[in-house]
């Protein structure tokens, strides 16, 4: 079983980067593998409406990492989305992706429904809650069940880089790992008496 973590910074080994290691490094202890998608700099389109992902469940944009986003979800087992928090919101590159991801799934087949997701923030005060509720609706939109942890999925981050100072946030991300792995090998048990 594989999990997808999604690393919805600009930042290639950022705090975000640096929260989804932590997640791996759980999800690994539980037996579950896991690899980054990582979103990168390059040019995203946002959304224009066009419906043309009705019959093919991609996006017609094939520019742009959205159609392989879309494939690692699909071979994904669950899913998980890390972003920054940039004013009270997840990033907009990121969310201008997910926009079309999602819709994309959505249209023909479903494509996500019943897999498990996830979505974790990393922020400098505030925002976090708002962020989080903005990627969790992607995953109820899909049919997507949110693992959830004993908080809100977050690290508070006072400044760059000191994600290893915030313990409280890193146990929260090891027992949404290990809700995850959990999950995951539930869902594997019930398809084997099928």
């Amino acid at each position: 079983m594989k999990v997808l973590l999604v690393n919805g910074s600009s930042h290639k080994t950022g705090n975000t980067y640096q929260m989804l290691q932590i997640i791996a490094e759980c999800l690994s202890r539980n037996g579950i593998e896991s690899e980054i998608f990582q979103l990168g700099t390059d040019k995203v389109h946002g959304c224009i409406g066009c419906n043309g992902c009705k019959t093919t469940s991609r996006c017609l944009f094939a520019d742009d990492c959205c159609n392989e986003l879309i494939d690692a979800m699909i071979n994904a087992d669950g899913v998980v989305i890390g972003s920054p928090v940039y004013f009270a919101g997840p990033n907009g590159a990121l969310c201008a992706v997910l926009d079309r991801v999602f819709f994309a799934g959505a249209e023909n087949g479903r494509l996500f429904a019943h897999k498990p997701a996830a979505a974790v923030v990393s922020c400098y005060r505030a925002g976090s809650t708002a962020a989080l509720d903005r990627l969790n609706k992607y995953f109820t939109f899909s049919e997507m069940p949110i693992v959830s942890s004993n908080y809100w999925n977050m690290i508070i981050d006072q400044h760059s880089n000191r994600v290893q100072r915030d313990k409280e946030g890193q146990e929260i991300l090891c027992t949404l790992a290990a809700n995850m792995s959990r999950m995951l090998h539930q869902i594997e048990s019930l398809s084997e008496k099928e």
